[in-house]
């Protein structure tokens, strides 16, 4: 069989004129099936380890079978797929990639004066495909996604929202900085709240209240409780009390009740949006979502170097066939997964920029795909 396929190869006469020829189409076709299927074969196992997992609070929290599986696992499956993304490229890589060399196809590619740049192609184009289909998914469709299942989790599982927060300074307009101690969700409260205004950086306006309550119905209304008012003119001061005021700020309790995962529930224009804006109010509290926004494009980039990665391993036929190349994939996809973790972990915790720490494990990996492709048979 070996022979015979290593015959076809060699008989093969790739036409000129043309980016990509009936063989770069086998592999293309090849590629794709494999990631499908590798993506295919492992969600099914997580969702029955899931299921078996979360079925007794499913059960005790009676949750319906139809919002089990169209609100949770229709939803579960794009978000860990398109997560897992980088682990079934290396998988379909390498599993594809292995066969060819262990039937002799590939030294019956090079024996047609095909070099290994040139047979890279294809599996480049498989990897764009992969890097788009990634990031329009984990940009665009799997958030929206996201909301109906984190609510659902919210609900059926393990609650995920804040109820209170502490500590909360936003600009909420020019000038005007607003602090709240401590802020109760269900009574829409925050208590020892403070609003400063200032006039090319003095101070000419200081009010302190014992607490401030969300008009819920109405947007940005706020009722000020047990107020005082110090107004500073010059060297003059004026000082003003009373017992509620009604007033018009631009903030609500979703600027800093932030929910756990809340930045996966955001498209990236909302986004570059809620960064954008928190950022010029003076949120400090935006690194989740900064690493999130630049994790989506990094991962798309990530389908080029972990696939040139995984050829440059499988491509040379070794007599222990495919099994060595698998475990050597597996490690490192797993290793690119948990040093991309930390990394995110140290842009949390640390002072190390978002962006930065999101592409160092590109970085990394790209020096060990250069390595490897300078080692590969060619």
């Amino acid at each position: 069989m070996r022979r015979k396929n290593w015959r076809i190869w060699k008989n093969v006469k790739l036409p000129r004129g043309k980016f990509l020829k009936r063989l770069d189409w086998y592999i293309i076709k090849k590629f794709l099936g494999t990631y499908v299927f590798a993506i295919a074969l492992i969600i099914s196992i997580a969702v029955v380890f899931d299921f078996n997992d979360k079925m007794d609070r499913f059960m005790s929290h009676e949750a319906p079978w139809n919002a089990i599986v169209f609100d949770y696992y229709l939803n579960f499956i794009p978000y860990f797929a398109n997560l897992f993304s980088p682990l079934f490229v290396f998988i379909a890589v390498i599993f594809f990639t292995s066969k060819l060399a262990e039937n002799s196809e590939i030294i019956a590619m090079f024996s047609t004066g095909m070099s290994f740049k040139r047979m890279l192609r294809p599996y480049m184009v498989s990897a764009a495909i992969i890097a788009v289909v990634t990031f329009c998914l984990g940009s665009y469709v799997i958030p929206k996604g996201s909301v109906t299942r984190i609510n659902f989790e919210d609900k059926y599982y393990k609650p995920r929202k804040a109820n209170t927060a502490r500590n909360i300074q936003l600009e909420v307009d020019s000038g005007v900085i607003a602090y709240i101690e401590r802020f109760e969700d269900y009574s829409k409260t925050g208590y020892r709240f403070s609003l400063d205004k200032f006039n090319d950086k003095q101070l000419v306006s200081h009010l302190t209240a014992r607490s401030i309550t969300y008009d819920t119905t109405a947007v940005h209304k706020w009722k000020i409780k047990d107020y005082m008012i110090r107004q500073m003119d010059g060297m003059k001061e004026s000082i003003i009390k009373g017992d509620r005021i009604d007033t018009t700020l631009f903030m609500e309790p979703a600027d800093f009740l932030i929910m756990k995962n809340q930045q996966e529930m955001l498209t990236n224009p909302q986004l570059s949006e809620y960064i954008s804006r928190q950022r010029q109010r003076g949120f400090a509290n935006i690194k989740e979502f900064e690493i999130e926004y630049h994790k989506r494009i990094a991962m798309s980039f990530a389908s080029f170097i972990l696939t040139l990665i995984g050829v440059s391993l499988s491509s040379k036929k070794t007599k222990g066939g495919m099994g060595l190349h698998l475990g050597i994939g597996l490690a490192l996809s797993f290793s690119y997964i948990l040093f991309q973790t930390i990394a995110s972990t140290f842009a949390v915790n640390g002072n190390m920029p978002p962006v930065i720490a999101v592409w160092i494990p590109n970085v990394m990996y790209a020096f060990i795909a250069f390595y490897l492709y300078r080692k590969a048979p060619k």
